[in-house]
């Protein structure tokens, strides 16, 4: 079994500090799907400041945030997953997807983790970069009709972290404004070798709904109870 980004970062830190985060959360009686609360509980404020580089991160502090924030609510879910091999992962991105809806929700749970296929799925997140393949994406919802999905790009053995781009919005109809399928590849030969290509922050959004339908239907797999 892979390893997932919650493991690599966070692995027996989310046990030892989590649980201060949930404590303080409901003495203030705050919702953790709040992230302006999430921001303001004295644990995750020195989460934040350990977690961070001496040199500092300028923007990129908010992708640190954001995944702070995603594994958390995952790890109050009980960690679960939603593994897909190649074939389902081909099938997720391929035509129009199912559109359950919002009123579905209640049927998944309120936060996993989408492991997609090895190098089936990539995104250019910075301009003049190459495109990065697609580990998998934390998913939560953010209201009734929001969701947040953050994708987890770029993670390979032989390197030390990954990348991350965060989405959040309603299920929407898209049309790309070339006229190209959605999640069609961009990348030099990337039709050829059947690959796929997340190109903006709707379509992430998209890939997220989609694995929310799945979800209700397929179920994750909780690595560990829930945190009551």
């Amino acid at each position: 079994m892979r390893v997932t980004p919650f493991e690599l970062v966070f692995g027996q830190l989310a046990e030892s500090r989590f649980p201060a985060i949930k404590e303080q959360l409901r003495e203030r009686e705050w919702d953790a799907n709040d992230r302006d609360a999430f921001l303001m509980v004295p644990e995750v404020v020195t989460l934040v400041r350990e977690l961070r580089p001496e040199e500092g991160m300028g923007e990129a502090i908010d992708q640190l945030v954001a995944l702070l924030h995603h594994a958390y609510l995952f790890w109050l879910a009980g960690a679960p997953i939603l593994t897909l091999e190649r074939e389902a992962t081909d099938a997720l991105v391929g035509g129009a997807g199912a559109r359950s809806g919002p009123d579905d929700a209640s049927a998944e749970p309120a936060s996993f983790y989408c492991q997609l296929a090895p190098r089936r799925i990539w995104a250019q997140l910075f301009p003049e970069q190459p495109a990065e393949p697609m580990d998998g994406c934390f998913i939560s919802h953010r209201g009734a009709d929001q969701l947040r999905v953050l994708g987890v790009f770029g993670m390979h053995p032989e390197r030390v972290g990954f990348s991350v781009a965060e989405a959040v919005g309603p299920r929407l109809p898209l049309e790309r404004e070339d006229h190209t399928p959605l999640f069609a590849p961009a990348i030099p030969g990337g039709a050829e070798a059947g690959l796929h290509q997340v190109t903006g922050a709707e379509e992430l959004v998209e890939l997220g709904w989609r694995a929310v339908d799945l979800a209700q239907h397929a179920g994750p797999v909780p690595a560990r109870p829930a945190a009551d």
